[in-house]
């Protein structure tokens, strides 16, 4: 297993698409909410937290497709299927790779985008907390999404428009524990609606991605 990750690991970075272009994207979010919405500090401050995590989720979304595609075009997806691994522990290597190389780098540098958007002082560390929480649960669910659309020709709109729908919770909530902690308001229903989401998707969304990528196979 740790070999699996230690590979996933080394495909994320040597392929493109990981972390160098998911932060890409994110500043760039960052930096053109201010020419769409007007300088004023006041609004920047009142909508940063919802901007951070929707562009973090955005970013998400450009690495998606290569969870399981490299796998599946060299053959090694087939290789793993008929390997002593449980499919159920590959799709949540999978994750935990996309998670290490996207996830939690756009984690450690949201608070960084958030002085962009004058985020208030109060809110760096529960932005940074509730993306620490939050995005673990994004790269599971894209890890299903990915599973049910390898093998396809153009997979990467149907990717998309399958999770995009199943990303809705976790931006509400983590953008509502983001936006209550920095106006000094009780965050702990949406924290704990938040990780409640994450424990779900990471106990259960492993074996739907595996029963997904098993059917692919066929």
């Amino acid at each position: 297993m740790i070999a699996l990750l230690k590979r996933d690991l080394a495909l994320s970075v040597r392929a493109g698409g990981g972390f160098g272009l998911a932060l890409a994207f994110f500043l760039i979010v960052v930096t053109l909410t201010p020419f769409a919405v007007g300088p004023n500090s006041a609004t920047l401050s009142t909508i940063a937290a919802g901007i951070l995590w929707l562009g973090a989720l955005l970013s998400c979304l450009l690495s998606l497709d290569r969870i399981l595609a490299l796998d599946y075009e060299d053959g090694a997806l087939e290789l793993l299927a008929t390997a002593p691994i449980p499919m159920e522990g590959v799709a949540t290597i999978k994750a935990l790779a996309h998670w290490l190389t996207t996830g939690l780098p756009l984690t450690l540098a949201a608070p960084a985008f958030g002085v962009l958007l004058n985020l208030p002082p109060e809110g760096f560390l529960w932005l940074t907390i509730s993306l620490a929480i939050g995005t673990p649960a994004l790269s599971v669910v894209g890890t299903f999404g990915a599973a049910l659309t390898v093998g396809l020709k153009r997979g990467g709109l149907l990717l998309s428009l399958i999770v995009l729908p199943l990303y809705v919770p976790t931006l509400i909530f983590g953008a509502e524990v983001a936006r209550r902690g920095a106006e000094g308001m009780a965050f702990e229903t949406p924290l704990a609606l938040l990780a409640g989401i994450t424990l779900a998707t990471v106990a259960l969304l492993p074996f739907a991605s595996a029963a997904a990528i098993r059917i692919n196979l066929r």
